[in-house]
């Protein structure tokens, strides 16, 4: 939120810096994206947000976010499906008459050694990582052509700008990811769509939770902030990168990492 003060009444009026806007969040029932959906909601920003197979945690969220008194709804949609994209989006501008932010935020890993890693689950994870953040700004791209307005925020990783060891699949989507949105930065940027990049660094979620926590202390001494990062700390960056402070922004990607690669 910020503040705006009106002289002639001497009162201080708070604004949301998302009011109006309507969103788009893919796997949002949990971890980043679920608080990308909070914050955007605490925002202002009505938010259509998507989820693979966890309806309750869907339901639960869908809930929290109108009790915040914005709309809201969840969408079961596998964002790396071309067609269940453009229905997604069509449905979305439908129920909410807009589309002004696309997050793409969805994705999974499947960790191996090169010389272990099976063929599928390197096509998997360039499917739901890369191809997604295609289709779903495929789908978006009419609509925000239409308005001559638009952000998408696409979700990489610092392992997507570095490398790292028995990750080749995750690196090679997240790092394609990059270049993908350079290149709609320069496509769309004429029309007023911006497009950029954040890269998260260690994230503490709900999944590094059930890590050993000997290893999760290595991992925060080794960031010079000497903590882990929180899924509150990727949205305030999104709502950034969404709200009109960002305006003269688009082709960048943001390290989010505590300095990791510092």
């Amino acid at each position: 939120m910020c503040f705006r003060v009106n002289k002639n009444k001497s009162n201080i009026i708070l604004m949301k810096l998302l009011e109006g806007k309507t969103a788009i969040i893919t796997g949002a029932s949990r971890g980043i994206g679920k608080g990308i959906a909070q914050v955007f909601a605490q925002q202002g920003a009505n938010v259509a947000f998507t989820y693979s197979s966890s309806v309750d945690a869907a339901n639960e969220l869908e809930k929290e976010l109108i009790a915040l008194g914005v709309k809201a709804k969840g969408y079961k949609s596998n964002a790396a499906s071309f067609d269940e994209a453009q229905t997604l989006a069509q449905d979305v501008l439908t129920e909410f008459g807009s589309i002004d932010v696309l997050i793409n935020n969805a994705g999974i890993t499947k960790d191996n050694l090169l010389m272990r890693i099976s063929e599928e689950d390197f096509d998997k994870v360039i499917e739901v990582n890369l191809k997604s953040v295609f289709n779903m700004t495929k789908a978006v791209q009419r609509t925000m052509l239409k308005q001559r307005k638009g952000s998408i925020i696409n979700m990489s990783s610092v392992v997507g700008v570095k490398g790292n060891a028995g990750q080749t699949n995750y690196a090679a989507s997240k790092a394609g990811i990059i270049g993908f949105s350079k290149s709609v930065a320069l496509e769309l940027g004429s029309r007023n769509i911006r497009s950029n990049v954040i890269a998260p660094g260690f994230i503490e979620t709900e999944m590094t939770a059930k890590l050993d926590e000997n290893t999760v202390k290595e991992w925060r001494n080794a960031i010079p902030l000497k903590r882990g990062g929180t899924p509150e700390d990727i949205a305030n960056v999104c709502v950034f990168l969404a709200s009109d402070m960002s305006a003269y922004v688009t082709g960048q990607t943001l390290n989010v990492d505590g300095g990791m690669l510092t």
